[in-house]
């Protein structure tokens, strides 16, 4: 038994220093002072926010459009099932230098949608619209499915005993289905937040102006080096590292509620 646990906290133990160890020894590596100036660096800071806000807006655009999809793929057989649960998945799969190319022949100022958009005063090329756009098509995944598998977690026969009792199925979506499955939900919400703050290559495709952070961190990388890359980079993580810990707390805290 004793073995046993040494082994597998070994492993685990492994895989964590691979991910804790680079990150540790850029932060180290970082000098205070330099930190101090690029916190106060007014463009730094707004490229962090930017680029947290287009993540949020992304995330929430597609916890409006993606959790329904989930509820139909965790309940409904239909003709193409796999072919869309595959099609939620390919942005996973493919480069996102060409994810953000193939968004750019969509909606760009030349193209058909793209034109559609503009007619209406919507932009997507160098736009906070089209950074969230390109944020979105990466990162949906991992909401769509989680929430899918948060959907399926539940018992199926809960919701129709909510139909017997009289109630709607809207209400028994919103009354039962989505209550149960908001911990997986809020999990690939935050993963899909994540997931858009490290977006680099569908953005510097589709909106290289504004520069999130990852743009202007590659973008102060190829100008001037790593000594000035560098501090913006130990920034967001750490700024990540605090938001994204306090999320995972008050989702504990909620479960043990």
């Amino acid at each position: 038994m004793n073995s046993f646990r040494t082994i597998i906290w070994g492993l685990g133990t492994i895989l964590v220093l691979i991910v804790v160890v680079p990150l540790l020894r850029m932060i180290l590596a970082a000098d205070p002072m330099v930190l101090r100036s690029t916190v106060a660096d007014a463009e730094v800071m707004r490229s962090i926010l930017l680029t947290l806000r287009c993540a949020l807006w992304a995330t929430l655009f597609c916890a409006f459009f993606g959790i329904p999809l989930a509820y139909i793929l965790a309940r409904w057989q239909f003709p193409g099932r796999s072919l869309v649960q595959g099609i939620i998945d390919l942005p996973v799969m493919i480069p996102h230098t060409a994810a953000g190319i193939a968004l750019l022949m969509i909606y760009g100022r030349k193209f058909f949608v793209g034109k559609v958009f503009a007619s209406v005063g919507l932009s997507f090329v160098g736009t906070e619209a089209g950074i969230s756009l390109a944020m979105a098509f990466v990162s949906l995944p991992f909401l769509v499915n989680a929430a899918r598998d948060g959907f399926l977690s539940i018992n199926p026969r809960l919701e129709r005993v909510a139909r017997t009792l009289g109630a709607s199925p809207w209400e028994a979506f919103f009354k039962v289905s989505l209550p149960l499955a908001w911990r997986p939900i809020l999990s690939g919400g935050i993963m899909m937040w994540a997931r858009g703050i490290s977006e680099f290559g569908a953005v510097i495709v589709l909106a290289y102006h504004p520069m999130t952070a990852p743009v202007l961190i590659w973008e102060r990388f190829e100008s001037y080096g790593l000594k000035y890359a560098r501090p913006v980079a130990v920034v967001l993580i750490l700024l990540c590292l605090i938001i994204f810990a306090a999320l995972r707390a008050i989702a504990a805290k909620r479960r043990e509620a």
